[in-house]
């Protein structure tokens, strides 16, 4: 067979996978599931297992490879450490908790399933790790990314990030074939990629920025330097001896503090994207699946696990922090699946000889388990949080009682805030500005400190709260507006207040349309646009109300100009 036929027959085999690729993605896509699940599904029915029409195995190899470099790289380039930091402690605590908790109780299911310990050990640390992207898009397609559950979420799975590349380091220094101890042959490890990293630090600093000006005026040019970028220090990297996904993950810090960063990863999301289709091919012709028979139960009790443990681990922590067990839930349900670096992490470790096949195919089988059902437990969350809520107030600290400070205080409270964020501060601050007492609520605990200790009322307390009434003054309020753009939060406080016969005006926020007209059905007396309803707008419109003591019937001028007929609850 000469060149050409060969090249020919590749053509027409990677042709036909593409293609299946595309039809499986799509059933996938009405499925409503990541194609995560259904590239590895394309990988099954081309593997020997069903079709075997996969001959190319070095080549798909070879894409493989570069789209794990790419995908670590886009991770590099987007690390916010910023957003660790406004996330506060919760992160951190929440991140390396769950990490040590679901190694440790992962490590002892697989000893008491008859792992031995090196194959316990890779499979209790593939069952710590979350998919970042799969979470990112699930959440960003749910409007919650910017909400208190998801930027928490955002910021545990950043240092989830962290932590597997750390691990990847230790796997490479395990792997090193030498002659020298294993805490030895870590150190010499650990100091080569300081060294590299000291480099990259350099070029960062004094070549790079100026490299990228230079560059920037063909996006298609800056969008090559970045791969070869990319792929030149996973290479470095892997001769260095700690492997070519942490030389790729220091490629894209190394260009994360840059101007151009977000023009990078949105061209390289798609490639990104295209190539790890062929590592999620390649895992899943490699699955035998006459030999998953007995797989079976130990990967249901490990997607349990995955499934039902991580997420009480984050429920246990962050109800101890003190936070809401709405926020927690939420949270939590982000880590019910393993990511595609656990499935990286077990690849290394089948690449070092440290596990086998069924290994390989076991924790891919709990990842198309975990991935599958996760992705239905976050789209549906809200439906979860109604059913599951009253056994979720035991990971939640007991209920806060009303604080003296606010029984103490005999006069009226001109207006209850709901929602801190940027828009209620705003509210606040022009409320002060004319004179008016209000009282902060938040779900956020560090938000509602933060209030207290600026000597301001706040109080931590739940919009959607049956027994409002026992934690706030609501007797004493004239005005409650709610800044929480969630719809379904905003209806419940309405019907709340409502139910206790509160007299007073309501506002509501809505951030889109359809929230306008949703608001509106529920009988919502007055809503609030932000993009629309400047701050400085409401406060004046309150503080008119309250002198000649009316109820809220005016529209936002927005509302006023569209003809949106206002509705009143009751």
């Amino acid at each position: 067979m000469n060149l050409g036929e060969l090249i020919n027959e590749q053509f027409y085999e990677f042709a036909l996978i593409i293609f299946l690729a595309t039809v499986v993605g799509a059933i996938g896509r009405v499925l409503r599931q990541p194609l995560i699940v259904s590239f590895i599904a394309v990988g099954i029915i081309v593997g020997p297992s069903v079709l075997n029409i996969l001959n190319s195995e070095h080549e798909v190899d070879l894409l493989a490879e570069m789209g794990i470099a790419i995908l670590l790289f886009v991770v590099g380039l987007k690390l916010d450490v910023k957003l660790i930091r406004s996330t506060g402690k919760v992160a951190l605590m929440t991140g390396l908790g769950q990490v040590v908790f679901t190694s440790v109780l992962g490590f002892g299911i697989a000893m008491a399933l008859g792992f031995d310990w090196l194959e316990s050990l890779y499979v209790a640390v593939a069952l710590t790790f979350s998919s970042t992207i799969i979470i990112v898009k699930l959440l960003s397609d749910k409007k919650e990314i910017d909400m208190l559950h998801g930027q928490i979420a955002l910021g545990f799975l950043i240092v989830q990030d962290i932590v597997v590349v750390v691990v990847m380091i230790v796997l490479s220094a395990l792997g090193a074939d030498s002659e020298r101890s294993v805490g030895m042959d870590l150190l010499y490890v650990f100091g080569k990629g300081l060294g590299m990293l000291a480099v990259v630090v350099v070029l960062t600093k004094y070549v790079i920025p100026r490299l990228t000006r230079q560059l920037a005026d063909s996006q298609e040019l800056l969008v090559l330097f970045a791969i070869g970028w990319a792929i030149l220090l996973a290479a470095l990297g892997d001769f260095l001896g700690f492997s070519k996904e942490v030389g790729a993950f220091m490629a894209g810090i190394s260009l994360a503090s840059t101007q151009y960063r977000e023009v990078i990863s949105g061209r390289l999301t798609s490639i990104r994207d295209f190539l790890l289709l062929f590592f999620f091919l390649g895992l899943g012709s490699q699955l035998n699946l006459s030999l998953m028979g007995g797989q079976i139960m130990p990967s249901i009790i490990f997607s349990v696990f995955v499934l039902v443990g991580n997420p009480i681990i984050v429920l246990v922590i962050m109800g101890l922090m003190g936070y809401h067990k709405r926020t927690s839930f939420k949270a939590g349900l982000t880590v019910a699946q393993i990511s595609e670096f656990s499935l990286i992490l077990i690849n290394m470790g089948m690449g070092v000889g440290h596990i086998d096949s069924e290994t390989l195919g076991l924790v891919t089988l709990v990842g198309l388990i975990t991935i599958t059902l996760s992705t239905y437990m976050i789209m549906f969350s809200d439906q979860l949080y109604d059913m599951l809520s009253p056994m979720l107030s035991v990971f939640e600290k007991k209920k806060p009682t009303r604080s003296k400070e606010l029984d103490e205080d005999e006069e009226k409270i001109d207006v209850l805030i709901f929602g801190l964020g940027r828009y209620g501060q705003r509210i606040a601050a022009a409320l002060d500005a004319k004179g008016m007492s209000y009282i902060g609520v938040d779900i956020n605990p560090v938000i509602v400190n933060d209030w207290r200790d600026q000597g301001l009322k706040a109080v931590y307390c739940d919009a959607e709260d049956p027994d409002l009434s026992e934690v706030l003054p609501i007797k004493k309020v004239l005005n409650v507006i709610s800044t929480i753009s969630e719809v379904h939060v905003n209806i419940a406080l309405m019907r709340l207040l409502w139910h206790q016969e509160f007299q007073g005006h309501i506002a509501v926020t809505a951030t889109s349309d359809r929230a306008v007209v949703a608001l509106q059905e529920a009988g919502a007396p007055f809503i609030l646009e932000p993009y629309k309803d400047s701050a400085q707008h409401v406060a004046d419109l309150f503080s008119e109300y309250l002198k000649k003591g009316e109820r809220t019937t005016e529209l936002s001028s927005h509302q006023q100009e569209n003809g949106v007929e206002q509705h009143h609850g009751k």
